[in-house]
């Protein structure tokens, strides 16, 4: 059983003994040392030119003892350092949300890497957000590698190597509004016209089914129910689960998508089963595939921006469902999204004005008061 040291405190003389006579270490390094044990027993110690320094720091540690807030030496780590153990803990998180985060660490390390954790202050946080806004990042993206390096630098206070944690609102900067590109009826269409003849289902998959680039390439023909007309995604590409659990709820589709899907698939069937292909004598189309072949086609619709991907179809299909008179939650519920606010976030600069409708209740009111004051005066 490992024997707990004392909890003790104190400045010692290195170069002077108890009777005032020179010690071994006279003259060599610094003269005070000040030492303590913290509560699981370590000791600590740090090398001072002034006694008076030493005292300051051992009463500023000690203190952090009793009260709980008390950080190791251990907090040299630097940001780099930190980064590296906390991503492997977060490998239990899915694949791309693990892939995204390898992302912003990388933009988090360039600018604080080799500097310890414990050295990071909030005028340094907020510097360099500004710093990311003057190189022209978006906004939300900026946003979100504030809010990673918020996570990295909680988490090491959860694990108390940082006393706090020096992001926060005042450092934060906007999220920013990001109003997604919606694609006209027209140019959907388009675009399904120019679409290689095997991926011209991608697009159907996209824009009225409102899959995911991920979640069209691993659709198999048995997630569709043709008699009935409902698409049931189960998985994203290769084989891995959907991104939320409402991402599995199944999606109605008219007879004249599905006459369209059963085309597609009897024309480029599947060795493996799969929906989309590539062309006869493939069995499947990855993202990669599906995303190659939208960027080969957008140039040649007339006003898709450079930045249109597939995924801008999932766009059309909530502008397409509100033009309709769709509320918020069927609109969530066929975009599967996790809850309302994720699509009011999105598409709220969708749904009409209510201004006219505010007028018109409000005037409704006053005219009925009007019609009966008139009313009282003619049976006078």
């Amino acid at each position: 059983m490992t024997q707990r040291r004392n909890r003790r405190a104190g400045v010692e003389d290195r170069w002077r003994k108890r009777d005032k006579t020179p010690s071994a270490n006279d003259g060599k390094g610094m003269r005070w040392r000040a030492r303590y044990v913290d509560a699981e027993g370590q000791e600590h110690t740090k090398g001072f030119t002034r006694k008076v320094d030493a005292q300051d720091w051992l009463d500023e540690r000690t203190s952090a003892v009793v009260t709980g807030t008390h950080v190791a030496p251990r907090d040299q780590l630097t940001v780099a350092q930190w980064c590296g153990m906390w991503i492997e803990a977060y490998q239990v998180n899915r694949a791309s949300t693990v892939r995204q985060a390898r992302t912003h660490i990388t933009h988090i390390t360039a600018e604080f890497g080799d500097q310890k954790m414990a050295s990071i202050r909030p005028t340094m946080v907020k510097a360099w957000v500004a710093k990311l806004q003057q190189q022209g990042m978006a906004p939300s993206y900026v946003h979100a590698l504030h809010s990673r390096l918020s996570q990295i630098l909680g988490d090491a206070v959860h694990d108390q190597l940082l006393v706090r944690n020096p992001c926060s609102r005042r450092t934060s900067p906007p999220a920013g509004t990001q109003k997604p590109y919606v694609a006209t009826t027209e140019q959907v269409w388009a675009l399904y016209d120019v679409m290689e003849e095997p991926l011209k289902a991608a697009v159907l998959l996209g824009a009225f089914v409102g899959l995911r680039v991920s979640e069209a390439a691993a659709l198999r023909v048995q997630d569709v129910d043709f008699m009935r007309g409902i698409v049931l995604p189960v998985q994203q590409w290769p084989d891995v689960p959907l991104k939320t659990e409402g991402s599995s709820q199944p999606i109605p589709i008219p007879q004249e998508l599905v006459v369209l899907l059963s085309e597609s698939v009897r024309n480029y069937p599947s060795a493996t089963g799969m929906v989309l292909t590539q062309g006869l004598g493939t069995d499947h189309a990855a993202p990669w595939s599906i995303e190659r072949a939208v960027r080969a086609a957008k140039p040649k619709v007339k006003g898709l921006p450079e930045e249109f991907s597939f995924h801008d179809l999932r766009h059309y299909l909530a502008s397409l469902l509100i033009a309709s008179g769709s509320d918020v939650k069927t609109v969530q519920a066929r975009l599967r999204h996790s809850s309302a606010r994720t699509t009011l976030d999105t598409y709220a600069h969708l749904w009409p004005d209510a201004d006219e409708s505010t007028r018109s209740a409000i005037g409704k009111v006053i005219a009925e008061r009007a019609d009966s004051a008139a009313d009282g005066l003619r049976t006078v």
